[in-house]
């Protein structure tokens, strides 16, 4: 494979990986700095739970100081995993409409870019009245969070079961029924595109693909990638995310995302396996974080 070298001076995505706040929220940044990160995803509190503590004064003031001693940017969260806006469920959508104001104002208190959210399953309803309730929840939560602040972004998803998110027009959709979007990005997660059977494997489907974004959702709406290999063939609507080269998508396609100019102002942070080899609160960066960042540093 030929990597074609950018011109001197050209701007380049910004490549980071997902860290971990384990030890407080100013190790993440350590973390990053070791790993070689230029941007990172952290959760602002466990992705499992949904209740969190109230974050301090002192945890806040040293993140955010090691921010800007490092230069790291930009720094985004990722919902709970817990989050279901699409829930026929009262109560868990409620809940769930709850945890996302958390997740927002935890995001500004830290003076993050964005949250990051799955938008949600529509379980023993039917998709449009899910797509319906998500729209008239980030509505609600949107009308409360101070504009100019983090940005709520929705993810792509492998359309597993009835998650939803996984077509264009689903995003497409939500957008468009929420009454203020000007603060509603798009993440789009490489594996996920694979998995829903969006084809940026080959040379034409790539094409194809951001053509249909384009059209459908709008490149503007695009804020981040998240970069994973997929585990599973294209069209499997299966989740599983690779080390970068080793799955079905291979290596191509990310060098081929890395040179698009129409994406080089934009992050892209890695969530693929780690090593698991190193303490829990040690600041070491993972081997697996490295051996993928080097490789796609070689693409870009």
């Amino acid at each position: 494979m030929i990597v074609h070298a950018r011109p001197a001076g050209q701007a380049l995505p910004r490549l980071g990986a997902h860290m971990s706040i384990a030890g407080g929220f100013a190790r993440a940044v350590d973390r990053a700095v070791a790993t070689g990160c230029e941007a990172v995803q952290i959760f602002s509190k466990s992705s499992n739970q949904w209740r969190a503590r109230a974050l301090t004064d002192a945890e806040v003031g040293l993140f955010r100081q090691r921010v800007a001693e490092t230069g790291i940017a930009p720094i985004v969260a990722h919902a709970s995993y817990l989050i279901n806006l699409a829930s026929p469920d009262a109560r868990l959508r409620d809940r769930s409409i709850k945890a996302l104001q958390d997740e927002l104002q935890r995001a500004n208190q830290l003076g993050l870019a964005g949250v990051v959210l799955h938008p949600g399953a529509y379980t023993t309803s039917s998709e449009d009245e899910g797509l319906a309730r998500i729209s008239d929840a980030i509505t609600d939560v949107l009308a409360r969070h101070p504009p100019g602040s983090a940005r709520l972004l929705l993810e792509q998803t492998a359309g597993q079961g009835t998650v939803l998110g996984h077509r264009f027009d689903h995003l497409r959709s939500i957008i468009d029924r929420v009454d203020d979007a000007s603060q509603l990005g798009v993440c789009l997660d490489t594996c996920h595109l694979v998995a829903a059977g969006y084809d940026i494997i080959s040379p034409g489907g790539y094409v194809g693909v951001f053509k249909e974004f384009e059209t459908v959702v709008g490149l503007d709406r695009l804020k981040l990638f998240h970069l994973n290999d997929s585990k599973q063939p294209l069209g499997s609507r299966v989740d599983r995310h690779e080390t970068i080269g080793r799955g079905h998508i291979g290596i191509e396609p990310f060098a081929r995302l890395l040179r698009d100019e129409r994406f080089r102002q934009l992050p892209m942070v890695l969530e693929t396996p780690k090593s698991g080899s190193g303490a829990p609160l040690s600041v070491d960066a993972d081997s697996m974080d490295l051996q993928n960042l080097r490789l796609l540093r070689q693409l870009r």
